[in-house]
């Protein structure tokens, strides 16, 4: 697993809206993903994992999951 804050909507550093990303191999479950995105506490983490069909994308806040659909 590996884990990045970026500055996202932005081209310059410390700027724009502080995002988590944590890419994994496979998704934990969704306790799981709540809890890291309230220990990392941005408005929003990005969880991204291999699928079948190619990468998945999983968004929350600190408090739920963000549905993307």
């Amino acid at each position: 697993m590996k884990i990045y804050l970026v500055d996202a909507f932005t081209s310059k550093p410390f700027k724009g809206n502080p995002a988590s990303v944590c890419i994994l191999e496979a998704y934990p479950d969704k306790q799981w993903m709540l809890d890291a995105a309230s220990e990392m506490n941005p408005s929003e983490t990005d969880f991204i994992a291999l699928d079948r069909d190619g990468y998945n994308l999983r968004w929350f806040t600190p408090r739920s999951e963000v549905d993307l659909y």
